[in-house]
């Protein structure tokens, strides 16, 4: 592992952000444990994605701060964060007729400059973070004319172009089939598991985020409603709190994670039958 993708440590203190005059985030403290893949769950408007975004330095609090490796994050040069951090917005958009190699190398902006021009080592990263997330193949076609779960390993592999052991993703698997779905969340745990990153991902599907989370982090109105390991936190009490769901919690029979059966109202189930059925 190279000094650039070193776990970096994350910690957001008593942070109150809003929108005008209404808080959507009050007095939240926030910490993001190294080598690990949090993800933030939420019913819409909880504040996961401001939450976010005020981690990345992208939104500037109205109270309290961000700290990166114990550093006010903003008080850090855009490029010295950059180097340490990488975030994936929700649905970013490339400019037509811009080709994956073009996309990718993007991501190598922290380490240009007048005195630093494109060199052997950012085209040596490029290929790896093409590499990494498998659309090597795609790399001389535009952006646009992929599907969207290739577009969307693209976008990844230019947060990996970084180089940053710190990455942030706002709801990535949104507008994707459930198997590209799947496919998108198993690159993301390898990536932390396999390649020693801290990923922190706002996801809106409950059973994939129970799926493969090492950490829950449950919102409800600018607060940290529960935070742990699936298990302990995505309980049938925890979802009816956060979404107002009534819910049954078993676990998968393969991976033993929680699953989210929700409870139909007045529902009775039918019967079942003794007798075997007959193939004719």
């Amino acid at each position: 592992m190279t000094e650039s993708t070193t776990p970096r440590l994350l910690y957001g203190d008593s942070l109150t952000v809003g929108y005008g005059e209404a808080p959507v985030l009050a007095d939240v403290d926030f910490t993001l444990e190294p080598g690990k893949l949090t993800v933030l769950l939420g019913p819409n408007g909880c504040g996961k994605s401001t939450l976010l975004k005020t981690l990345a330095r992208t939104m500037i609090p109205d109270g309290g701060r961000v700290l990166l490796d114990g550093n006010d994050i903003h008080r850090q040069s855009t490029r010295a964060v950059a180097r340490m951090l990488g975030i994936l917005p929700q649905s970013p958009t490339a400019p037509d007729g811009l080709t994956v190699r073009e996309l990718v190398a993007l991501g190598r902006f922290p380490y240009q400059s007048m005195l630093r021009q494109w060199s052997r080592r950012d085209q040596e990263a490029v290929e790896a973070a093409m590499a990494e997330v498998a659309v090597t193949e795609f790399a001389d076609r535009p952006v646009d004319s992929l599907s969207g779960g290739q577009r969307q390993r693209c976008w990844i592999a230019m947060v990996l172009a970084q180089e940053t052991g710190l990455l942030l993703l706002d709801e990535p698997t949104t507008f994707l089939d459930l198997k590209v779905q799947v496919d998108l969340l198993e690159l993301l745990a390898t990536m932390t598991h396999k390649g020693g990153r801290t990923l922190l991902v706002v996801l809106h599907d409950l059973n994939l985020a129970a799926a493969y989370a090492d950490t829950l982090v449950m919102m409800k109105a600018g607060k940290i409603l529960q935070r742990g390991t699936p298990s302990a936190t995505f309980t049938a009490s925890n979802l009816k709190a956060a979404f107002d769901l009534d819910a049954r919690i078993v676990a998968d029979p393969e991976s033993g994670r929680p699953v989210c059966i929700p409870i139909r109202p007045g529902y009775v189930a039918a019967p079942e039958s003794t007798e075997a059925s007959v193939a004719t």
